[in-house]
């Protein structure tokens, strides 16, 4: 497939609904809202939202294993509805529980899986998923006799085996130590710059940070968020300057009143939202009260603030709060 006939988006839908249906004891639940996204070719793309957002519905509706109420949706430009077995063999899925015989080895494993999805043994590449993911001398072991993190890694190697375009992760880290996770990321960062598009769905919000090009945020079954990380953490319109003084102050001076004003271990936090307020004019205001200063910092938002600003839900009404997010 040559790079003009490629698609513009990895992963598009449009209007997707899917709707949990009731019982006596119970009323019908609509996991997904409505769901508008497009995920770019080429980029790794953070899915992001509270547990219960309609994520994981997400996921399991591109991979085939939830029918949708509504809506429409392609992977690599493959309708779901019109050509299901299209559409999942251009998406590989890493699933959050870790689900395997655990009777077969490493090997086995992956041979089945190729075998699922109609690759011809010429074409297998068992041998090689299991050196790249670390796990060559473990092929001829029983899957029981693995660690947890070997086990996390087999499922990588498990949605790879039919060479997809499209891999999404879903809490791949989870419960894993942190070597692990470097390991599994630096071969994520590999996948993507030989073309693999990447959707990553994680609770360890400074990951989506660091390796996320485009994040989108779902609540409550509807996406409140979704462009380029950069952008994103420009819509919290809000930055705080740290002041250290000479002498460790005990109070908030006078003349602060009108911005988000406290003491951090003896010195003068400053949040203000950047329209109505300039770093100069705080030092400025600082500079009246007699004190000296020794040290400044900025900070700036990060996507942990971001995320808790378009999720968070308060009243009984549902009415989303007020957060200082530009639109």
């Amino acid at each position: 497939m040559t790079s003009s006939a490629l698609p513009e988006h990895a992963i598009a839908a449009t209007g997707l609904e899917k709707t949990y249906g009731g019982s006596k004891k119970r009323a019908p639940k609509q996991a997904l809202k409505g769901i508008d996204l497009t995920v770019p070719r080429g980029t790794i793309f953070g899915l992001l939202g509270p547990n219960g957002a309609g994520k994981s519905t997400f996921i399991n509706i591109l991979a085939g294993l939830t029918r949708k109420t509504g809506g429409k949706a392609s992977i690599w430009g493959i309708d779901i509805d019109a050509n299901p077995r299209g559409a999942r063999a251009a998406i590989g899925v890493v699933p959050q529980e870790i689900n395997m015989d655990v009777f077969f080895t490493p090997f086995e494993t992956l041979e089945l899986m190729a075998g699922f999805y109609g690759v011809p043994k010429a074409e297998r590449r068992s041998d090689e998923l299991l050196e790249v993911m670390g796990l060559a001398d473990k092929r001829d072991a029983y899957v029981r006799q693995l660690s947890g993190g070997m086990k996390r890694r087999l499922l990588i190697a498990k949605a790879l085996v039919h060479n997809p375009p499209v891999l999404v992760l879903d809490e791949p880290t989870a419960g894993v130590d942190i070597e692990l996770r470097r390991q599994l990321w630096e071969y994520v960062v590999k996948l993507n710059q030989q073309g693999v598009t990447i959707v990553l769905t994680t609770h360890y919000l400074e990951e989506a940070q660091e390796l996320c090009d485009e994040i989108a945020i779902i609540d409550e079954g509807r996406v409140v968020a979704s462009e380029p990380k950069h952008r994103l953490l420009r819509r919290l319109d809000r930055k705080t300057l740290i002041i250290e003084a000479e002498n460790r102050l005990q109070a908030v001076p006078a003349g602060f009143e009108d911005v988000d004003a406290e003491l951090r271990d003896g010195a003068l936090a400053i949040t203000y939202k950047s329209g109505t307020a300039s770093v100069g004019d705080l030092i400025e205001r600082f500079n009246t009260t007699g004190e000296k200063i020794r040290d400044l910092r900025t900070e700036e938002p990060d996507l942990e603030d971001v995320f808790l600003a378009l999720t968070y839900n308060a009243g009984q009404n549902g009415q989303r709060r007020e957060t200082g997010i530009a639109s």
